[in-house]
């Protein structure tokens, strides 16, 4: 496909990309994609860096499920608002000054770590305001990539590139922060992270002739009404409903399985893990010297997560748009929760970690093609909304469910409290699978 040369205009270039990256012929994808994947890193960085502070400062899988659980009270009112606010307001200004207020908290919980007062409170609170902010830049950045990539024919690409630099950042972070932490604690782990906020600002103030999607409200209309149309539009589309009804599933009972990935390296797997450790810690012939060892673990299994969530991200950006979709959806759904069953009942550190790459994979077939369909299914004005409400079901249903994984595990095990939320999911997706074939059917 032969196309205009506009570097500067935000228009394609000439230049002949391979299909599964033909969407970075766009001059402002091509800058969001790699702004974004820069400040991701940072962000699985302080992800992971911030599990091992709660942990070293609780000892307890309750306090890695509450802190999950504070950034979902501002979730939910906000979402709502958020969804109208996309497809009212400039998607980027919203996206922008998020990433600052982003930039700050981050810098606020590296000068507290680095300086020794940080205690678990501090972290509660910072955590209150990320997910704040998260709540209001999701569905506008979910949204966005439409504008980016001009339109609809190139949208699957750019969300499966869009995945492929968020899971390729979920192999590099955690891997660096377990470096960095393991060699000079959770504080520089932090500062990182606020630094590459920087290459998505940037990003964005680069970006030229963005279209204009959002539209003011008329007047005469109220927010809540244009909240009520949104809302009305996702129960009485029975595609979208069920959609979001397995990423509602899976996000409270398979996805906390991150959660509880501390205690796994550390409690489950700690011992099978020594002789990886010592290979990377040891002072004679190990990489580096190491503070913090327990961290290599941890950052090991998230990164085998984010190799497989790469390859599966590639694999969907590859897909030609008549390919069944509905069909690996499907795999997805029942792959993801079988592979945590498998990890579940592991004891050996190798053997999870392999089985963590096929959890990446099915994850991302998962969610990444329940993201594309439900962007195809809905209307241009009305996209925002639609992507609020699954922005706010996978987040709060995410953060709610590491609250109850880090219950059940205090309570039973993390094995137990990561097997029973699997099972069910599993069950949840083949009752799908057969009651709603249109789901397979979906391209």
């Amino acid at each position: 496909m032969t196309t205009r040369d506009t570097t500067l205009t935000g228009e394609p270039s000439k230049s002949r990309l391979p299909g599964t990256f033909r969407a970075l012929r766009h001059y402002n994808y091509r800058l969001w994609f790699t702004g974004q994947t820069i400040s991701l890193i940072g962000t699985w960085m302080q992800t992971m860096a911030q599990q091992v502070l709660v942990y070293r400062l609780t000892g307890s899988a309750a306090a890695l499920g509450m802190v999950n659980f504070i950034a979902l009270i501002p979730l939910i009112p906000l979402s709502f608002i958020s969804g109208s606010l996309a497809d009212r307001v400039s998607k980027r200004k919203i996206i922008l000054y998020s990433q600052i207020v982003m930039t700050l908290q981050a810098l606020v919980l590296a000068y507290l770590t680095l300086s020794g007062t940080v205690q678990v409170w501090h972290v509660y609170v910072l955590s209150f305001i990320l997910g704040s902010v998260t709540a209001i830049e999701l569905p506008a950045r979910q949204a966005f990539t439409v504008d980016m990539v001009e339109g609809k024919e190139d949208l699957t690409n750019a969300i499966g590139l869009n995945s492929a630099m968020f899971n390729l950042a979920r192999a590099l972070g955690p891997a660096l922060a377990g470096i960095v932490v393991a060699a000079t604690g959770e504080g520089n782990a932090f500062l990182l992270n606020s630094l590459t906020f920087l290459a998505v600002i940037v990003s964005l103030v680069l970006m030229r002739n963005l279209p204009q999607s959002s539209r003011p409200l008329e007047k005469g209309d109220g927010q809540l009404e244009h909240i009520k149309a949104g809302f009305k539009f996702v129960v009485s589309n029975r595609t979208i409903f069920v959609l979001i009804s397995l990423i509602a599933i899976s996000a409270f009972l398979s996805m906390p399985y991150n959660t509880l990935m501390p205690v796994f390296a550390e409690d489950i797997l700690g011992e099978s893990a020594v002789p990886v450790v010592q290979f990377i810690c040891d002072p004679q012939t190990g990489f580096i010297t190491c503070q913090s060892p327990e961290a290599l673990p941890l950052g090991i299994l998230l990164s085998m997560v984010g190799i497989g969530a790469v390859v599966s991200a590639l694999l969907i950006a590859s897909m030609s748009d008549n390919s069944r979709r509905g069909v690996l959806l499907t795999i997805g759904n029942l792959a993801f929760p079988l592979t945590l069953l498998l990890f579940a009942g592991s004891t050996s550190f190798v053997f999870s970690a392999i089985v963590m790459f096929f959890t990446g994979v099915s994850f991302v077939l998962q969610n990444v093609l329940a993201n594309t369909l439900l962007q195809i299914a809905s209307p241009d004005e009305l996209r925002g909304r639609v992507m609020s409400f699954y922005t706010m079901t996978f987040q709060g249903m995410m953060r709610l469910g590491g609250l109850q994984a880090g219950l059940v595990a205090d309570w039973l095990s993390a094995p137990m409290s990561v097997g029973i939320g699997a099972g069910i999911s599993l069950v949840y997706g083949l009752f799908v699978a057969v009651r709603f074939p249109q789901i397979r059917r979906l391209r």
